[in-house]
């Protein structure tokens, strides 16, 4: 344009180009201050919102940003591991991997969870459930989504996670029961502690989630067992996995119990009853420790640690044989002749009856114009106390019980444990029923009758005993009238290292019983099992002589079929108690079959395998 432009004398046409820049210059000075303006009100704009954020909210940005970034994990601790009494590990913990959710961090819950579904192969609903049935807990808080999963689901899942925010792997102590069930009754199981627990004031220091006992030992030693739970601070990424440990308090593994139990003798238990409904149990007649304890049916608890299903649950519950029923000191039955032995040191001991004292069977005994049969239809004859105890003559027990009188029957059964809880470390113990006139009119509003006097005596009628008092009674039989508390955690592991917290024995009673009638109720039950005549010779060993009773139990009424079997319906229950050595009583064993039908052949063959089973363990090396 300037090349176009016509010089005059030497110079540019000046006039021109100053009138075209100064009509140019009001445009351009109107867009820079406008260009400016707007710079201006966007800074201004950005320090208002920088000063507001940083000033006026900053204290709570700034605490928003530590909480996303670092979070308090708590860390559960191992329960205390259960040993019999040699060592054997009954009850240990292993480690379960359990898929967990952190709410707050998932962008899509809906796709989150059909990925998982789809990953662990089980059902969005199921899920679903899980996060409803945890509306308590803060969304901050990982709730376990699905517990223990198998390796294949942990490398899927784990191959995923970096596209499921909010999704963790935990690793945590799960309760492992190393024999599939045995002794299920005795030690218990776990479950996730209820609302109504958490409230309860017992469980103090306790968080929704956690697994506490529910029956047997692991409910009665909780505190014990339970242990005292870690945390650990971490920070996390933006999807919330973990980037590093911040802080760490480790937890404290709760206490380690060594039972009483011998896993040899229990074995042997749980095998003899295989099949059957019924209840061994074992003790020491020396200090009550208990040394088998096996019921059966018994159930899985296993089911318990991995969780069930609703089905599942009302399932078990509704089982008709009962699996969860403790038959062992839960359950009371009719004694039958197994009554027998106390009734014959009560009338001893009252002057009722002495050893020689006869009464003659003829098969039945006619009282109140009506016949009370003894079991043997052709009878006994003329028989003493001894020689009833051997063949277990109804008739002379008969006679026996209307000289004695149900009230001083009921006062030495009594003494001997029954009729009344024992007292043994684990819950849901029955107490049994020892009646008397007193309480016949209290429960009935009617007299007592002496007719009913001739069921009592025979340990039929209103009687009812668990296998337990029936073991610690007969206990009381062998070693000569001290009736122990029965117990069955030997050792509590202490807090500080190598220390260890001995249970020691409880004495309840010394029977006020002469020992010459002791005397001659031993020798009558060592003859039940050697005398070729006695009602248990079938078990009779000479190597290892054992004492006891055989005690048929009538029934009447059932209304479940054990194990689907109604033709055993109507037989009656077959029981055993007794203890060996006969004269240096190391063990007492006590078994009840339902339907089993006679003592002799049912029951006294499975109390000798446990006895010859811990006989032949306490002589060999315990295990470390």
């Amino acid at each position: 344009m300037f090349s176009e432009m016509k010089i005059k004398g030497g110079k540019p046409d000046g006039p021109g180009l100053l009138n075209m820049e100064n009509a140019e210059s009001p445009s351009y000075k109107k867009q820079y201050v406008a260009f400016f303006a707007v710079m201006l009100l966007v800074m201004m704009v950005y320090l208002a919102r920088l000063w507001y954020l940083q000033v006026l909210r900053g204290q709570y940005y700034r605490y928003q940003s530590q909480n996303n970034s670092i979070r308090i994990e708590d860390v559960e601790a191992p329960r205390g591991i259960i040993f019999d009494r040699n060592g054997v590990p009954i009850v240990e913990n292993r480690p379960a991997y359990d898929v967990m959710l952190v709410r707050e961090d998932v962008k899509n819950l809906k796709g989150t969870i059909d990925e998982l579904a789809r990953l662990c192969r089980c059902s969005p609903s199921d899920l679903f459930s899980v996060i409803d049935a945890d509306k308590t807990t803060p969304d901050f808080d990982p709730i376990r989504l699905v517990p223990d999963i198998d390796r294949n689901c942990l490398a899927r899942v784990e191959a995923e996670l970096i596209r499921l925010p909010g999704v963790e792997i935990e690793i945590e102590p799960r309760r492992s029961y190393n024999f599939d069930g045995t002794a299920a009754h005795l030690i218990g199981y776990l479950s996730q502690i209820t609302e109504a627990e958490l409230k309860s004031g017992k469980y103090q220091g306790y968080n929704g989630g956690e697994d506490i006992g529910k029956m047997g030992i692991e409910y009665s030693f909780e505190k014990y067992l339970h242990g005292v739970m870690g945390h650990r601070e971490v920070e996390v990424d933006a999807i919330g996995r973990i980037v590093r440990l911040l802080k760490e308090q480790p937890p404290v593994a709760g206490r380690n119990l060594w039972l009483t139990i011998d896993m040899d003798a229990e074995r042997t238990a749980v095998d003899a009853l295989a099949g059957k409904v019924g209840a061994i149990v074992a003790v020491d007649p020396d200090n009550g420790q208990v040394l088998a304890f096996a019921s059966d049916p018994t159930y899985d608890q296993d089911m318990f640690v991995n969780g069930m299903t609703q089905r599942e649950w009302l399932a078990l519950l509704k089982d008709p044989s009962h699996p969860l029923l403790d038959r062992v000191c839960g359950a009371a039955y009719p004694p039958g002749s197994t009554y027998k032995p106390m009734v014959a040191l009560a009338a001893l001991q009252c002057g009722v009856i002495t050893p020689s004292t006869t009464f003659f069977c003829p098969g039945y005994l006619s009282f109140g114009g009506r016949k009370y049969h003894c079991w043997r239809k052709g009878g006994h004859g003329t028989i003493s106390v001894e020689r009833a105890l051997i063949q277990s003559c109804d008739v002379f027990f008969y006679h026996t019980g209307l000289n004695l009188g149900v009230d001083r029957i009921a006062k030495y059964v009594k003494m001997f444990g029954l009729g009344q809880k024992t007292g043994i470390d684990i819950p849901g113990e029955n107490p049994g029923l020892v009646p008397s006139s007193s309480w016949k009119r209290r429960v009935t509003g009617h007299p007592w009758e002496k007719g009913e006097t001739l069921s009592i005596a025979i340990g039929q009628g209103y009687d009812l005993a668990t296998p337990l008092q029936m073991a610690m009674a007969y206990s009381a039989i062998g070693n000569g009238g001290k009736l122990w508390t029965p117990y069955v955690v030997k050792r509590i592991e202490g807090l500080a290292p190598g220390s260890v917290a001995g249970i020691v024995p409880r004495l309840k009673r010394q029977i006020p019983i002469e020992q010459r009638w002791f005397a001659v109720v031993q020798k009558a039950l060592s003859e039940v099992v050697s005398d070729p005549h006695g009602t248990a010779h079938e078990v009779y060993d000479p190597a290892v002589p054992i004492a006891g009773k055989t005690g048929t139990a009538q029934v009447v009424g059932l209304d479940h079929e054990p194990h689907g079997n109604a033709n055993k319906n109507d037989r009656d229950d077959a029981w055993f108690v007794g203890f060996a050595p006969a004269f240096d009583p190391k063990i007492c064993v006590a078994v009840i079959i339902e339907h089993g039908g006679h003592g002799g052949s049912a029951a006294a063959p499975m109390v000798q395998k446990v006895i010859m089973a811990y006989l032949k363990s306490k002589h060999e090396p315990a295990q470390q």
